[in-house]
């Protein structure tokens, strides 16, 4: 699909009108009770963020580097990759589990496997040891981060949507932060305790879940596609209505979903595997989300996510003290602006937020590449500090787009029935980025050093390019008519007409009821899709 047909998607969402303009966040109990159970499931992601800085770190500390005999090459990167191979080993399960038993059932299983993976880690004895807790470690994230972002995004009251969602993965950097500063902190242990206590506190984000989570409310997606549409209306009612299950905002919500799923399952057939690449809709949804999961680790970003020390290394700063505290920072910084974007996603819109990103990290990873050359080949400390500047300037560009929106993008696109299936795939091709990345990316640094960000250069380029022709405006829209941009004229109708009707018959309730019309939804003025 070209650039021309992203204005198709432009437009007011149907349920604009229906929205309490005196509901908010803060003030709103239910609401606030809401939002308080979706930053459970948003950690999910600081978990996943914790462990890639925390593994950066614990390249840095001698301790671990000796108890674990200096781990370099291969062997490092099979310690950073058999995360993401265990990963790889339970999505065929994932999905089926997610449609299967429900969000927050899959959440707690991964959830719980993750509690004991971390023990297992603390404890470890043997680099083998060490190995294994990783791979369970990441068996276990693999089913919860495959089920809480959908879940987020399933529950959020409409006009908060796509800020809580591009938020989950933003939130990664919350994990690495505590990760960063925990092991700059335990840096001068004098004992195992310097890498123990970071991999112990990797599971309090796992532990609260497994405590909470079965208390938290289940998708209404999920309970209409298991026929059960009374409960499923009475948690849209109470947490997006206070309790009014004739709210005209909750019956265009339930109705849109009813129809959704009826005419995904019916119309277009969007059920199995085989459907993700059967229709042009779903090959362009595919095609989008496979790209953005490889963009979203081949920027260049995974030389400093998992080889800072090595970069640093070549640039002359060996200092495990100045790596830690500057890999501290960098955190922070990612944090800020990858949460600045998140709120931002629906004013900006997906489009200019991937262009940007784009544009600003080919020119930052450009400088920095220069720079690097240029203390390869002179020495010189102003380069080395250039070069530390350009990878902050760097990481905003990459924030502000491939932090936030790459998870709520991929859940917004897909329609429910292939929801889970498809984002498995995403996550899928994470993964084989991540192993690839971790596997190539110490051996190729070591062999050319500076050379290899040459490679990165030129792929970042192409992304743009890529970018600029395939990513399609979701802005201000619900999740039905946001994955209907992508079937044609006939699901948009069919979605739109069916919630707009649930509304009518509200309204003409209403109306026989009271005798007046005057304080109801005026139907007639909400806009077409």
């Amino acid at each position: 699909m070209g650039a021309g047909a992203v204005t198709t998607s432009a437009g007011t969402s149907g349920f604009n009108h229906l929205v309490d303009p005196n509901r908010k966040w803060y003030n709103n109990r239910r609401l606030i009770a809401l939002n308080a159970w979706i930053v459970l499931l948003l950690i999910t992601s600081s978990t996943n963020g914790y462990d890639g800085s925390m593994m950066n770190g614990l390249q840095s500390l001698p301790q671990w580097k000796n108890y674990f005999n200096q781990p370099s090459g291969s062997m490092l990167g099979l310690l950073n990759a058999i995360q993401n191979i265990g990963s790889l080993a339970s999505y065929p399960f994932s999905p089926y589990l997610a449609d299967g038993i429900g969000r927050r059932p899959t959440v707690f299983l991964g959830a719980s496997l993750m509690c004991i993976a971390t023990v297992i880690q603390t404890a470890s004895q043997s680099v083998r040891m060490f190995i294994g807790a990783r791979f369970l470690i990441g068996f276990g994230l693999s089913f919860a981060a495959g089920a809480a972002p959908m879940l987020v995004t399933e529950i959020s009251y409409p006009t908060y949507r796509a800020p809580l969602t591009s938020a989950y993965n933003s939130l990664w950097y919350s994990g690495s932060i505590v990760a960063a500063w925990t092991t700059f902190g335990t840096f001068k242990i004098p004992s195992t305790w310097s890498w123990r206590i970071p991999s112990a506190l990797q599971a309090l984000p796992s532990v609260l879940q497994v405590i909470l989570i079965l208390f938290c409310p289940e998708s209404p997606r999920w309970l209409v596609s298991k026929g059960k549409d009374e409960q499923a209306l009475k948690t849209l009612a109470y947490y997006h209505a206070d309790g009014n299950t004739n709210d005209g905002l909750v019956q265009y919500e339930f109705n849109e979903i009813k129809s959704a799923i009826e005419f995904d399952r019916t119309v277009a057939s969007n059920v199995g595997w085989k459907s993700l690449f059967s229709t042009p809709g779903n090959r362009r949804r595919m095609r989008i989300i496979v790209a953005l999961a490889f963009f979203s680790q081949w920027s260049g970003n995974g030389l400093v996510s998992y080889y800072l020390n090595k970069v640093f290394d070549s640039i002359g700063i060996t200092d495990p003290t100045i790596q830690l505290l500057i890999n501290g920072i960098l955190q922070i910084w990612n944090l800020a602006w990858a949460l600045i974007a998140s709120a931002l996603c629906d004013r900006l819109g997906r489009r200019l937020l991937f262009l940007s990103s784009a544009v600003g990290m080919l020119v930052f990873f450009t400088m920095q590449t220069v720079c690097s050359a240029q203390f390869a080949i002179h020495g010189t400390d102003a380069a080395a500090h250039a070069v530390i500047a350009f990878i902050f300037l760097f990481y905003a560009a990459y924030d502000i787009a491939f932090s936030p929106l790459i998870v709520s993008y991929t859940v917004e696109i897909l329609p429910y029935p292939l929801r889970a299936k498809g984002f498995t795939i995403f996550n899928f091709a994470i993964s084989l980025s991540l192993i690839f990345n971790q596997y190539v990316n110490p051996v190729a640094l070591d062999t050319i050093q500076w050379k290899y960000y040459l490679v990165y250069v030129c792929w970042i380029a192409f992304e743009l390019v890529f970018l600029y022709f395939y990513v399609i405006e979701t802005k201000n829209k619900t999740l039905e008519e946001t994955a209907a941009l992508f079937d044609g004229e006939e699901a948009t109708e069919h979605i739109h007409d069916a919630a707009l009707g649930g509304v009518t018959e509200v309204r003409e309730h209403d109306e026989k009821s009271s005798g007046s019309s005057e304080e109801n939804v005026n139907v007639a003025s909400l806009p077409k899709v």
